[in-house]
């Protein structure tokens, strides 16, 4: 059993776009090698406060970041900070698989490339298929590697998208409600790739599904008009939350 360590802590976190507060002082540490799931109705906060931890909302004009985002103990909203690294580090699979027009083998080989692993072709090809092995896509697609990426199904897109992340050795995963465009067979592989990979990865995943967040995750964190209104693990926030608006929302009563 690996010992549990803060990859994030995020401190008075607010965000803002324009004069609209979004998101407002969030304190939470997220756990390396555990799923922290967020949920919450529409309009929340829970996607912005997952692009805040890449800062993938640094790419929306007029938004603002107040508070602390720290990575394994460094600040990643200072000047400094290199985005490619922190984006390498710190992958996002996003809600509508977003292959590249490119074959199989190129859309998991792009990062590698950018990184400039491209001299050596027996590298690619290893982490290639070590990458879609991990994404337990391999076997489905090895004999179909040149072959056009939106080809595949929806679910195998989204693994192979899975897959990108993997290949640039990133240590953390954000899922921004990864199965939304999934029919029920290709959930349950997500889920169990999900639950396969934090052995390796941390992952935080964003869900409208509270089923999915109650079988996937370790942590769960209830927001609610851009508040935090609870976070604890996932077994107790759904079997005995602290506060009446968690149970509320998890019963059905709200939201």
């Amino acid at each position: 059993m690996v010992a549990q360590n803060n990859i994030f802590t995020i401190r008075e976190l607010s965000f803002f776009y324009g004069s609209s507060r979004a998101l407002n002082q969030i304190n939470m540490d997220i756990n390396s090698h555990q799923v922290t799931a967020l949920i919450g109705p529409s309009g929340c906060g829970k996607s912005t406060f997952l692009r805040c931890l890449n800062r993938m909302n640094d790419t929306i004009s007029g938004t603002r970041l107040e508070g602390q985002v720290i990575l394994e103990g460094q600040n990643i909203y200072t000047e400094d900070m290199d985005l490619a690294q922190l984006r390498q580090k710190v992958g996002m699979v996003f809600q509508k698989p977003n292959p590249f027009p490119k074959s199989v083998f190129d859309n998991v080989a792009y990062g590698p490339r950018v990184l400039g692993h491209s001299r050596k072709k027996s590298y690619l090809v290893e982490i290639v298929e070590k990458s879609l092995r991990r994404a337990a896509l391999w076997e489905t697609v090895k004999d179909r590697l040149n072959e056009d990426a939106l080809s595949l199904s929806l679910g195998q897109q989204q693994r192979l998208c899975i897959a990108r992340v993997l290949a640039v050795e990133a240590e953390v995963i954000l899922m921004d409600e990864p199965c939304s465009a999934l029919d029920p067979i290709d959930t349950q592989k997500v889920e169990e790739l999900i639950r396969e990979l934090r052995e390796q990865y941390t992952i935080v995943i964003v869900t409208h599904n509270m089923q999915q967040a109650a079988r996937v995750s370790d942590q769960t964190g209830l927001f609610w008009l851009g508040e935090l209104i609870e976070f604890n693990p996932t077994e107790k926030l759904f079997t005995n939350p602290d506060h009446e608006l968690t149970e509320a929302y998890i019963t059905g009563r709200m939201g």
